[in-house]
């Protein structure tokens, strides 16, 4: 093997070695601030206001002590994450605080792993605000009545009168 293929393995294997040890997701409020792996079986995910998705993993996500938030603009990273919903899943980031509860972001699909790893792409024509008006490609000029000319009717007149000067 070549030095760079031995150096390479073994960058591989130290970045496995790190993250191997998966904690549990209601552990994670004991790692506040550290970059963590955290496991655990998404039960639901759920969409909010502007497009940004929870994964939830307890029954009542209000007194869950650990979440996962993926905002609208990540979600071309990563993926279809309603795919998400009754695997267990891993991942990876730095465990941070959000309303008294650990939280991950999640903003590549980098960070997952398990289960996880082989979520499809978002769907084309996949509405990421959920107003359902999402129509990708078609725009039609505004209407200005004030400039549509109506049948019948000129719009210079036909006879010019004699005192008005050129």
């Amino acid at each position: 093997m070549t030095r760079i293929a031995v150096l390479g393995a073994a960058v591989l294997l130290l970045s496995q070695l790190s993250f191997s040890q998966c904690i549990p997701f209601d552990q994670a409020q004991r790692h506040i601030g550290e970059k963590q792996c955290v496991t655990g079986k998404v039960l639901r995910v759920e969409s909010g206001s502007n497009g940004v998705h929870y994964l939830d993993f307890c029954d009542d996500y209000r007194v869950c002590p650990f979440s996962v938030v993926v905002f609208s603009y990540d979600l071309k990273n990563i993926g279809d994450v309603r795919e998400l919903s009754g695997k267990v899943v891993e991942i990876r980031g730095e465990v941070k605080e959000y309303d008294d509860r650990a939280e991950i972001v999640l903003e590549s699909r980098k960070q997952l792993s398990g289960q996880a790893s082989s979520i499809p792409s978002l769907p084309k024509n996949f509405d990421v605000e959920q107003r359902g008006n999402f129509s990708a490609g078609k725009f039609r000029a505004p209407h200005n009545r004030s400039t549509r000319r109506k049948k019948g009717i000129p719009t210079l007149p036909a006879d010019m009168p004699s005192d008005v000067e050129n």
